[in-house]
């Protein structure tokens, strides 16, 4: 009997490890495919330079809609759709002008910026006053209406360059960007200016989604450059009584019809479980819109192109959803979500990418505790390709929605030192993207897709 045992156990170690085998000769081959002849560059390329910015409710948009339908369809996917969504329409205008208006030491000097996301315009006459600054709303709300009330208040608390991760210096700092105007606005302010979220001193400024509070009155909200907002905090030591100019003409009309995309490979043995890998096809309108988020829409759609390439046949169903509107209003991630719950789909685990296209680190989870010791048990197979980093919270704002549903949520994680060099500026191009960085990336989507397929997240 012991033997007999003994001999079982031998060969259950031999199946595991066989299996086992297999799926890291399967993830080369994903990473082979990538390395050797992936498209997601070309895709990019095409998406920034040809259709440009994709804000939500815009041309661009509308053609970028167009684009990933065609792209999933030339690729053969089995299924290719568009889920109709209502957006938010906000549009820029003409140039902003930002000016600080004599100054006791350097005169009139114009400064850089631009208007927040959802912001209303100043109109031709623009906006002139005394500037106050705080570095947060605890500082605003001790200055109270009597020190607020008809001035502009500058919020100048910088990203914590301390911070390793510097998605946590953001976070550290964007609830300003977010609130700003709408916490400025209670004690009687006539605009709000806002540090741009930026790692280094540039003199281009950083846009960006902002929010008005019901029952406050509405002002503009723009953002100054880093390099302009310092100048700003040290011309404000010495002069006390300091005016800006601001001039803005952006608008916000009203919800306009656009579209999720969303590609599909049908699963083979287990049709009705839904892996989805996804990106936010929508962009801000000053740049090209390269690492946020056209590198994630591209990575997203390889990871399918990937497996048809070589051959892989799911037995899950696999997604590539171009999300649209995660930038000023999240309607897209939340109409998937909804449609998944009315038409009773079942999603076991989502990807998204939205943190650039730069050198893959690992994975955020946003799942169980049974879920995340499974995927870390992956960890030596991914190792090899620098998938290291399994240890962050996290998923992604399109997919989140889909949280509560109890679907695991899954945040591509590549390096993040550079990418708030470009978030939201016009320096966010194609020639900032790196080839290999982003075919690694989708190369290491679409292993853990793989992976997940294969073994499932139970």
């Amino acid at each position: 009997m012991k033997k007999l045992l003994f001999a079982s156990l031998v060969s259950l170690i031999s199946l595991l490890a066989v299996g086992q085998n297999n799926e890291e000769a399967q993830i080369k081959k994903i990473f082979d495919a990538a390395l050797s002849h992936g498209q997601s560059y070309e895709m990019l390329e095409h998406l920034t330079t040809q259709i440009g910015p994709r804000l939500s409710g815009s041309p661009g948009a509308a053609a970028a809609v167009e684009w990933s339908r065609e792209v999933m369809t030339a690729y053969g996917f089995d299924s290719v759709w568009l889920q109709p969504v209502m957006v938010p329409h906000w549009v820029r205008g003409k140039k902003e002008v930002g000016r600080i208006v004599n100054s006791k030491k350097q005169g009139n000097i114009d400064v850089n910026i631009c208007a927040l996301g959802g912001s209303i315009g100043t109109g031709n006459g623009g906006i002139s006053a005394q500037i106050v600054e705080v570095k947060n709303f605890e500082e605003l709300k001790q200055l109270g209406t009597k020190n607020v009330q008809g001035k502009i208040v500058y919020f100048s608390r910088p990203m914590d360059p301390t911070h390793i991760d510097t998605f946590d210096a953001y976070s550290g700092a964007s609830n300003q960007r977010g609130s700003g105007a709408a916490e400025a606005a209670k004690y009687g302010a006539v605009a709000a200016v806002v540090r741009s979220m930026g790692s280094n001193i540039e003199e281009y400024p950083h846009t960006g989604g902002m929010r008005y509070a019901d029952g406050v009155t509405k002002i503009p909200g723009v953002a100054i450059s880093t390099a302009h907002g310092d100048l700003l905090s040290s011309l404000l030591k010495e002069d006390k009584e300091l005016r800006l100019y601001i001039e803005t003409h952006s608008q916000i009309l009203e919800d306009v019809p656009s579209f999720n995309v969303v590609g599909e490979l049908r699963g083979t043995e287990n049709p009705e479980d839904i892996i989805v890998v996804g990106g936010h096809l929508d962009s801000w309108d000053l740049a090209q819109g390269a690492h946020d988020d056209g590198a994630g829409c591209v990575q997203s759609i390889e990871v399918l192109r990937i497996f048809k390439e070589i051959g892989y046949k799911p037995k899950r169903s696999i997604r590539a959803v171009m999300f649209m509107n995660e930038e000023n209003g999240l309607r897209g991630g939340t109409k998937y979500a909804e449609l998944a719950k009315v038409n009773k789909e079942k999603h076991i685990g989502a990807i998204e990418s939205d943190r650039g296209g730069f050198t893959p680190r690992g994975f955020t989870m946003s799942a169980t505790d049974k879920v995340k010791k499974k995927v870390r048990g992956w960890a030596p197979m991914l190792a090899p390709y620098g998938l290291t980093d399994f240890s962050k919270d996290g998923g992604g704002a399109d997919i989140g929605p889909l949280g509560p549903q109890g679907v695991a949520l899954f945040g591509f994680l590549p390096d993040s030192q550079r990418y708030f060099n470009y978030h939201h500026t016009e320096e966010d191009t194609f020639d900032k993207v790196d080839k290999r960085e982003l075919e690694l990336g989708a190369a290491s989507m679409a292993a853990l897709t793989y992976l997940i397929d294969q073994d499932g997240l139970k």
